[in-house]
């Protein structure tokens, strides 16, 4: 028997709205795959986007389900969207304005390897894969149409434009990139036009921070020599995908020493930006003197800016979301209303293999060429009689009428009538 035509979304999760970067570092799921495969089984399709900002669970089920699944995680203090909610965030989170700094685009890569990753574990549904194309879709159209990723528009250029705020300016410094990846590569873009003496980049595979150095004009850093050239930087912007911290509180207390001139009092300063998630910098080098740390809860400061600057913007982006959200929609009922009908298909076709095979039996021939024009018959009058009510039922699920929906498929499939007489 065909299953209810509504198939639910929901998604679940925290972000730097509401979490700041300690809560979001412990709500992460540092095995991806695991958390997919634990999804798999309760779930008919499951994504996870985690990125340095925000971890976000989108589910095709419902919203308790999700919820109760995610505590038995371990799992807390976090929000549940349901329902028309659901499109309107994602085109939002695309659209790169629920981002921290606004109008970023690299949402729109993460989005991608979250499906792919999904693909991978076997929880990229119909309806999942449906939900990060129109996603991608609606945020290139938005960028194409809108201003709002004009300037310093990722994670990465923040960290520069907080480091230029603190320092004044970058012109003559030293700077240490740690990490070679996608935000490493935006950091690097960005400082390497600040006018700087040296900019360093180190990365554990020491060939991708030469092709990296290569391109900025910097010096590519092996590893294992980190900390000198940590001694050597005024500012270091940490962003590796390790697993754990890469810049420790007692190897720096030594590097610190180091940058103690002997007639000086205190050692020369050192800001050290970590936007990696999960971070790279130990806490503990807070009680270090000299040193400074930031996160990316203090970027915060530099998205309000963009956001001022760019409030037109996200305006008219908000007003191709609001275009774009009732499309959607209509397409998350029509995938439902598939879904469903490929089980009234099957439940029909059934029927017509029975049919069928009792008619060859009486006729009592084994002629082939009977047995196809018989297959042939049925198969066409099956297609034929579900024509109208399939587009019957696909019309009243994109109208969002469930109800009507349902009626039909049970006046198909167990001979109940669509309507109820009124007393």
């Amino acid at each position: 028997m065909p299953e209810p035509l509504t198939t639910p979304l929901a998604l679940a999760g925290i972000s730097h709205h509401t979490a700041d970067i300690a809560t979001l570092e412990a709500f992460r799921f540092p095995d991806e795959a695991a958390f997919l495969h634990d999804a798999r089984e309760r779930f008919r399709g499951a994504l996870l986007l985690q990125t340095c900002n925000r971890v976000e669970i989108l589910v095709q089920g419902d919203a308790r389900s999700l919820e109760g699944f995610l505590q038995e995680q371990g799992r807390s203090g976090f929000v549940v969207l349901e329902g028309e909610a659901v499109p309107r965030h994602l085109l939002e989170l695309a659209a790169g304005i629920d981002s921290l700094v606004v109008g970023e685009d690299q949402i729109l890569g993460q989005l991608k390897r979250a499906f792919a990753a999904a693909e991978e574990a076997g929880t990229a549904s119909s309806l999942i894969g449906l939900c990060v194309n129109k996603a991608v879709h609606v945020g290139v159209r938005v960028r194409r149409q809108t201003r709002i990723n004009q300037g310093a528009v990722s994670i990465g250029s923040a960290a520069v434009t907080l480091a230029e705020k603190l320092l004044g300016t970058l012109r003559d410094r030293h700077i240490l990139v740690v990490g070679s990846g996608e935000i490493g590569v935006l950091v690097a873009q960005a400082l390497s036009a600040k006018g700087l003496t040296a900019i360093y980049v180190a990365n554990r595979t020491y060939d991708r921070a030469v092709m990296l150095a290569d391109k900025i004009g910097g010096r590519a850093v092996n590893f294992k020599d980190l900390y000198r050239y940590v001694a050597l930087s005024d500012v270091v912007i940490s962003c590796t995908a390790a697993p754990h911290p890469v810049i420790r509180t007692e190897d720096l207390r030594g590097v610190m020493e180091e940058r103690l001139w002997p007639l000086d009092t205190h050692p020369r300063h050192l800001v050290l930006i970590d936007i990696a998630q999960p971070r790279d910098v130990e806490e503990g080098v807070r009680s270090i003197e000299g040193v400074h740390l930031f996160t990316i809860d203090d970027l915060r400061s530099i998205n309000d800016a963009a956001m001022d600057s760019r409030r037109g913007e996200a305006d008219r982006a908000r007003e191709i979301i609001d275009e774009e959200v009732g499309h959607f929609i209509r397409l998350l009922r029509r995938t439902a209303a598939d879904e469903t009908l490929a089980l009234l298909y099957t439940w029909a076709e059934s029927i017509r293999v029975r049919e069928r095979d009792r008619a060859l039996a009486r006729l009592g021939e084994k002629d082939g060429r009977t047995a196809e024009v018989i297959d042939d018959l049925c198969r066409a009058l099956t297609k034929k009689l579900l024509s109208d009510a399939t587009a019957s039922i696909r019309t009243s699920a994109e109208r969002g009428d469930i109800a009507a929906a349902e009626a039909l498929m049970r006046a198909i499939t167990r001979g109940e009538p669509c309507f109820q007489n009124e007393e």
